[in-house]
């Protein structure tokens, strides 16, 4: 009889003691806070915004809540994130690894700007505006959808604009607007170089073209005529007509 109370009462200790060595475990990672964030995959945001997001607040830096809240909580919504993911160095260090939204131009729709992807697909309504991300102006567009493409009519056109967006984007150009008229031709604005690229033909040719000219042109204003450029011919013509005073 003599025994089994006894067991009992160590039982009973033994049950105490793990239960107080968790708690004094979760007390422990509750004042471990993250020290060291390094954030990778980021263009649109700078990494101190990208701690801004995702470590506010008191428990922000806390790392056995931010280890639950990235393991078991949905993440945060972040405009022109597709995902982003916290990896665990160890209890003080983490990497924020950030994948983007490939965004390539944007149309302004109803007091909103409409990003759109290589593809053509509508994935950003925004109020702001990305720096280096083309405004395409000129032409009319139907009704602008989330995730559905953009809307152009002519499906001419609209390749047109998905070759010359991207190959924007490949070569790095940062334009602030990517103008047609009605004959379908394309002007680039880049600060205060208008550039006149004309129809599609050797378009990719003409980037290309634009991308090894720009340098020579900083800091200076006018335009830049590349709508002749013929890339079977051996000499690449082109013509810069600077702005008086500039």
């Amino acid at each position: 009889m003599g025994n089994r109370k006894e067991k009992k009462q160590k039982n009973r200790m033994g049950a105490w003691i793990g239960t107080a060595l968790v708690l004094l475990g979760v007390l422990i990672l509750l004042s471990v806070n993250i020290t060291e964030i390094k954030v990778t995959g980021n263009r649109k945001y700078t990494p101190e915004q990208i701690e801004d997001l995702l470590f506010e607040g008191r428990w922000g830096r806390n790392s056995l809540y931010c280890y639950f809240r990235e393991h078991f909580k949905p993440h945060k919504q972040i405009p022109f994130v597709e995902e982003y993911e916290i990896v665990f160095r160890d209890a003080r260090r983490v990497e924020v690894i950030v994948y983007e939204k490939r965004v390539v131009g944007y149309v302004s729709y109803m007091s909103s700007n409409m990003y759109f992807d290589k593809d053509g697909i509508i994935v950003e309504s925004s109020s702001s505006r990305l720096d280096g991300i083309p405004e395409v102006t000129g032409l009319d567009f139907g009704s602008i959808r989330l995730n559905q493409p953009l809307p152009v009519g002519n499906q001419e056109i609209f390749e047109q604009i998905m070759n010359l967006t991207q190959a924007l984007s490949v070569n790095e150009i940062r334009a602030d607007q990517l103008r047609y008229d009605d004959h379908g031709d394309a002007v680039l604005i880049i600060g205060d170089i208008v550039v006149v690229l004309g129809n599609n033909k050797d378009m990719i040719g003409k980037v290309t073209e634009l991308h090894d000219i720009l340098p020579k042109l900083e800091g200076m204003a006018g335009t830049l005529y590349l709508d002749r450029y013929d890339e079977t011919k051996g000499n690449v013509w082109y013509s810069f007509i600077q702005e008086s005073g500039g």
